[in-house]
């Protein structure tokens, strides 16, 4: 299949996008795709995108005219600009960035860091997993890891007993 842009190249992207629940199909090239990649990249902005996804939820006129009183900034300044003007401007218009924020990050909580990472950055927590974890490697005959955790389980526990 031919690139449906240059019309040369064998197409390597194919791009399928929905709009307004018509189904549109593009197939690219690799040279063709690099092209509109930096296309994008130097027409799309970050306060463009933010107010691309603001602008999907009507605005009151009460909205508009909302004002900072510690900074003067307008909600139709931060729509602009994408930045709110200090710290106070978070609870000012807390009502009208909570919605932009479930959008972006998909929730309004934060989860914080995964465990699988924070367990792999850090040592071992607790007495009692290095003492599973030093059986394990018994049972499974691997004698050099179960004579590290051995090491290991004897300094966390000199460190406790200080």
């Amino acid at each position: 299949m031919l690139c449906d842009i240059c019309h040369k190249n064998i197409a390597t992207v194919h791009l399928t996008e929905i709009i307004n629940d018509k189904v549109v199909e593009m197939h690219i090239c690799q040279n063709c795709t690099k092209i509109k990649t930096q296309e994008l990249k130097d027409n799309l902005t970050i306060p463009e995108l933010l107010t691309g996804l603001m602008d999907t939820a009507e605005t009151p006129k009460k909205e508009i005219s909302l004002k900072c009183p510690f900074c003067g900034l307008t909600y139709a300044d931060f729509k602009k600009k994408a930045r709110l003007g200090c710290g106070r401007c978070y609870s000012v218009f807390k009502v009208q960035i909570l919605p932009l924020l479930k959008k972006i990050h998909g929730s309004l909580t934060y989860a914080g860091k995964s465990a699988v990472r924070a367990q792999k950055d850090s040592l071992p927590g607790s007495v009692k997993e290095l003492k599973t974890r030093l059986e394990r490697a018994i049972k499974l005959e691997e004698y050099e890891e179960a004579a590290r955790l051995r090491d290991e389980l004897k300094k966390l526990e000199q460190k406790e007993t200080k």
